[in-house]
Formats: C-alpha cells, structure tokens, sequence
C-alpha cells in the first residue's frame, strides 16, 4: 500500500525537502503552503497522514487541526519552531498525534511518520481467524481491534489513531494500572524520555470523548503509578 502524505509548510524548501526524504522511502506526497490550500486539497484527495506546520499564513497549524478533526480521524503530526512544552501540549489538545521541533532530523521525521501509520492501520487488517471475536465490551462501550473503531451505546466515537490504542491497551487488561511510560511504549512502540507530556495530553482528550458519549470518563488515574479501566 502507498501511503499519500499532504506536507503543509509555508516554508517551500522545508516542504520540498521532506517531499524528497518520503519519496525516496515510496510514499506519495502532496504540498500545500499554507492553511486554506491543505483544507482545500482534503476535499479534493484521500490522504493517510498529514506534517503540518503551525505559523502559516491564513490559516495556522491549529486552525487546520481543529477544522480537519471536525470530520478526518487521518494521523496528523505537527511541525513546530516552538519547543516549549505548552506550546506542544496546545498543538497535542487541539488533535494533533505527535508533534516535533524544528529544527529536525529527517530520519527521525520518517520513523514518526511510519511509526503513525503502523499505529492507524495496522488494525485495518483482516482478522487472522473470521470466528475470532475482536471486539472488548466494557458497560456501553465496545471497542472493535479488527476495524479500528469504537462505539458506545451503539454510537461511533471519533477517536485519533493514538486514542484509539491507548483505549485499547487499558480496556484489554482491566484493572491492571499502566504507567505513562509503559503506555508509551506500547502505543508509540518508541523509547520514553522522563517529563514527556505526551501520553497525559492523549489521556485528557481521550476522557473527555468518553465522558462526552458514556458519561464516564472510563479512565481511573492511580496517582503516582499511572492509569487503569476497571472492568
């Protein structure tokens, strides 16, 4: 499968080198340079993953997020001059997957990126057995690994890809309290760095969907050890 990345950079050269960086690795790619033209691009083409800068003209970074997550569950990973800790923590809370600080090494941009898409797609794939049952129930909640989807009380739940597999990792071992480390090395399949935000960003917008659907938050946080679902 070719996977097609829209790069959104109102800085050409920096686009046109990550365009050569993911051709040479066979992905597909498009570049927009700035807000509007990325909005206007995903109504036009299918994307698997989008690098998206935030200080653009027109529109910036967070705007295209906020706007794309109304409707696209699509992995974003934000580009950033910004290296301040709130500054990551706005782009991960406003829907962003993962987010980086310019300036970058290219080899690690494309670990992130395919380290994103293994996260969203690697549950698109038919079960090994068609009489296996996927699929985890907790109260009105069902959380299907085969599809990539989770409802509750029979209703969708727009979840990020990210979200998703922290769902799935506490929801299949209930009662069981995962650190912040242990969920990002599971979810991220990455090495956890010490003051790393990233997992209770994904942790707080994930409970506010739940409580949103379920009126739960689902979540328990065991201070000073990590996080659990109870079964």
């Amino acid at each position: 499968m070719n996977h097609r990345v829209l790069i959104v950079d109102d800085e050409r050269e920096i686009a046109e080198l990550i365009e050569i960086y993911l051709r040479n690795e066979g992905f597909e790619t498009r570049l927009a340079h700035d807000g509007e033209q990325a909005l206007e691009l995903f109504e036009r083409e299918t994307f698997h993953l989008v690098v998206l800068d935030i200080m653009m003209p027109k529109l910036d970074g967070l705007e295209v997020c906020r706007r794309l997550r109304r409707t696209q569950m699509v992995p974003i990973l934000m580009l950033s001059a910004k290296a301040e800790d709130m500054d990551k923590i706005m782009g991960l809370m406003t829907g962003a997957d993962d987010y980086m600080v310019k300036p970058f090494n290219p080899l690690e941009l494309i670990a992130r990126i395919r380290s994103l898409l293994r996260r969203t797609y690697q549950y698109s794939q038919p079960a090994a057995s068609a009489s296996e049952d996927s699929s985890i129930r907790i109260g009105a909640l069902r959380i299907d690994k085969a599809t990539h989807t989770a409802e509750a009380h029979g209703r969708p739940l727009h979840l990020t890809s990210t979200e998703f597999g922290i769902l799935h990792l506490l929801a299949s071992h209930p009662g069981r309290v995962f650190s912040a480390e242990d969920i990002f090395q599971q979810v991220w399949k990455e090495k956890y760095f010490e003051s790393n935000n990233t997992v209770m960003v994904h942790i707080s917008k994930l409970r506010d969907k739940l409580e949103q659907e379920l009126g739960d938050k689902l979540i328990v946080t065991v201070w000073g050890v990590g996080y659990k679902i109870d079964g």
